[in-house]
Parts: C-alpha cells; sequence; structure tokens
C-alpha cells in the first residue's frame, strides 16, 4: 500500500502544526494528560514489510520516537472546533487540530516503529471509510478537566481501528478505556468549561473519515503529521 508523506522534519505540515488528546476519562496522571508510553514489541523482528521503512519521508526515524495515530476533523469543520479551543483560552489550541485519538501518545524504538507503519498500511487495507456525526458536547468532569464534542456515529468502527492498531507490533496498554470524542477544551478554569459545555451543545456535523494520519512528536513539543494510510477496504 502506497503511503503518502505528509510533512518533513522542519518544514510546516499542510495539516493544523500539532496534535493530542486523552484516550478516554481519568485522572490526569504525574506524566501530565499527554504522557506518553513507551511501547513494547511484539512478534518476530523481520516481519515482512517492516524493512521497507528506514526514513520518513526524508525524517530521520530516531532511537526514540513518540508517535500518535488519529482521524482528522476535516476542513471547515476541524477549523472551526480548533477556533473554538482558542476562544475557550486553551493554550494548546493551535499546537492541537481536531481529530478522534485512534492511538494515543506512545514511545517506540527504531524497531517497533519500522513495524508499526507496516502494521498502520496493513490495517488500513483492511478497513473501510465510514460515516462519522460529530453531536453534543460531554465531560470528563470531575476525573479530568475536559469538554468534548461526542461522537454520535461511527463509535464502532473507531473502536474497530483503534483495537486493531493496537493489536499489532506495538502493544499499547491504555490506562482508560477508549471512549472516541474530540475536544474542544482542556486545562482552563472552571468557567472556560462550562462555556465551551453550553456553547457547543447544540453543535453537530457528519463527514466521511475516509483515511488516518500518523504523527511524530518534535524535538519542539510540536505534532507533525508524516502519513496518511487511505481506508481501502470492503
Amino acid at each position: 500500500m502506497a503511503l503518502t508523506v505528509l510533512a518533513q522534519k522542519g518544514r510546516r505540515a499542510a495539516l493544523p502544526r500539532s496534535f493530542w488528546t486523552c484516550p478516554s476519562p481519568g485522572p490526569d496522571r504525574a506524566r501530565g494528560h499527554f504522557g506518553h508510553t513507551r511501547a513494547q514489541l511484539g512478534g518476530t523482528s523481520g516481519q515482512p514489510g517492516a524493512a521497507t521503512f528506514g526514513t520518513v519521508g526524508g525524517v530521520s526515524v530516531a532511537r526514540l520516537t513518540t508517535i500518535g495515530v488519529s482521524t482528522p476533523i476535516p476542513a471547515p469543520h476541524g477549523d472551526y472546533l480548533q477556533h473554538r479551543r482558542a476562544d475557550f483560552g486553551d493554550p494548546q489550541a493551535w499546537q492541537i487540530p481536531a481529530h478522534i485519538t485512534l492511538l494515543p501518545p506512545t514511545e517506540v524504538d527504531e524497531e517497533a516503529y519500522a513495524a508499526f507503519r507496516s502494521h498502520c498500511a496493513d490495517v488500513a487495507a483492511a478497513y473501510a471509510a465510514f460515516d462519522v456525526v460529530l453531536r453534543g458536547t460531554g465531560t470528563f468532569r470531575p476525573l479530568s478537566d475536559v469538554v468534548f464534542i461526542q461522537v454520535a456515529q461511527g463509535v464502532s468502527n473507531c473502536e474497530a481501528l483503534e483495537r486493531a492498531l493496537r493489536s499489532g507490533p506495538v502493544r499499547r496498554d491504555l490506562d482508560f478505556y477508549y471512549h472516541p470524542h474530540v475536544t474542544v477544551a482542556h486545562n482552563v478554569p472552571s468557567t472556560s468549561l462550562d462555556r465551551a459545555f453550553t456553547e457547543l451543545a447544540d453543535y453537530s456535523v457528519a463527514f466521511e473519515v475516509d483515511a488516518y494520519h500518523l504523527y511524530e512528536l518534535g524535538d519542539d513539543a510540536v505534532w507533525r503529521p508524516v502519513h496518511e494510510f487511505a481506508l481501502d477496504g470492503d
């Protein structure tokens, strides 16, 4: 399966500048809400296809790289939600594009990373595009200071992709049950969380998800998309 390179280190990606949110409700850990976990490499090291990926579009594969996978919210809907997140005073609004997480931040070594990119291609080839409906707001309070847009349709599709991505060479344990959502306010004062919850309560939009993106965390704490994997299954 062909992979589309979206960005190179030191260059601004065509997609929004950065990434992430929590996988599901729960208290912030000492490592931080956006903390990452070292992944384990499962299976054999020489699995087919892994050797194909020595670099990522000219980006050197570091010994340890923090990666993540998400389905981006397409324009103009993602742009709107990102602007609203900024309106609520979220300091990470312009570093985190609107998205639905499939694999939360995960630290991998070079071998695991190469195998995982091959696995991402295999998963995308096995799953078809699907429709998503975002509708209304939800919150993880009081466990976590997050307000989000709810996924009203497409939950089972997101769950299937999330399970498949975590069932390959990278085994990523989650702190909480997977809960697909789109964060619109995080770690802001309670009044701002209340605003987000109320002002977007009637928000509703539908779109097709036909791909997911693989991201890398740079040394500047910016997430950059490096590959797009088209959903080519039946």
